[in-house]
């Protein structure tokens, strides 16, 4: 992998993470067009640079880190039912995982699902406070149950917490907000997993750790420096742009986007392009 392949991949990252887009579907794109998708690297790489993406919440939000243990409990009872299913159903995930042909589906159906969103909840828009404070434990469980809908490659983490949050009567800015929130032990438990305690199973490095992988040449060191930094800063600038557009606009133009980006998957698949999951 080549810096300049390793600064899209990480601003592709850092655009779509928090989006209710799928970040998979966008790093299938990508990584196969650049032609490096089948690198363990790459996919090692797609992985180590969540960790940029989960500081720059904490860092935005950083006041709301360090407010009270109330909230840090929400956060963990969010986290459980989708710590439950990982660790129960994990081999039928990571196969699901494999499967393009689902991304793209799912990517469809749930675009499908955003260009209604709008109206569904819509009402219940003036019924709350923008606060994280007037969420209750059991808000947390319900949307940590949504989450779990993220175990399909191509529903998006982002937006199953967010439905999950205006199912439970929450402003699309507070839903969208908390659904940042939940993403930071989530995703580092994930990541943490992927890098630390799972191992590579296929090509040359098969058998090895992926954080070995990371630290195997200088050149991947500076790839993942660059990468994490990069996925950081446009993190940061997605999130809050995001919040604004949501609070404004809604949902139906990420629906659109869904079906376009899922159609496009299904398009290649068709031509023989050769798509992987990385």
């Amino acid at each position: 992998m080549t810096i300049f392949e390793a600064v899209i991949l990480a601003i592709v990252e850092g655009i779509t993470e928090f989006l209710p887009v799928s970040s998979t579907g966008h790093m299938i794109i990508t990584s196969s067009l650049m032609g490096i998708a089948e690198d363990d690297f790459t996919k090692t790489f797609t992985v180590a640079i969540q960790f940029g993406a989960i500081l720059s919440v904490v860092v935005l939000y950083w006041k709301r880190f360090f407010k009270t243990v109330n909230f840090y409990l929400k956060l963990f009872i969010g986290f459980i039912p989708a710590a439950a299913i990982g660790f129960l159903f994990g081999d039928e995930i990571d196969a699901m995982l494999e499967n393009v042909t689902v991304v793209a589906i799912a990517l469809i159906l749930g675009g499908i699902v955003l260009l209604f969103i709008d109206k569904i909840f819509g009402k219940d828009e003036e019924k709350d406070i923008d606060s994280t404070d007037i969420i209750t434990y059991k808000n947390s469980f319900l949307i940590g149950v949504f989450q779990c809908l993220a175990v399909i490659p191509g529903v998006s983490r982002s937006a199953a917490t967010i439905i999950g949050g205006l199912t439970q009567k929450l402003t699309r800015k507070t839903a969208a907000e908390f659904s940042f929130f939940l993403a930071v032990p989530t995703m580092f438990a994930a990541t943490a997993y992927s890098l630390f305690l799972k191992e590579i199973e296929e090509g040359p490095n098969a058998g090895t750790h992926a954080y070995e992988l990371l630290l195997s040449s200088n050149s991947n060191i500076i790839c993942f420096i660059i990468g994490n930094i990069v996925a950081f800063i446009i993190a940061l600038i997605a999130m809050r742009s995001f919040v604004t557009f949501l609070t404004k606009h809604g949902f139906k133009l990420f629906g659109y986007y869904r079906i376009i980006v899922g159609s496009i998957i299904l398009i290649l698949l068709a031509l023989g392009v050769d798509l992987k999951v990385v």
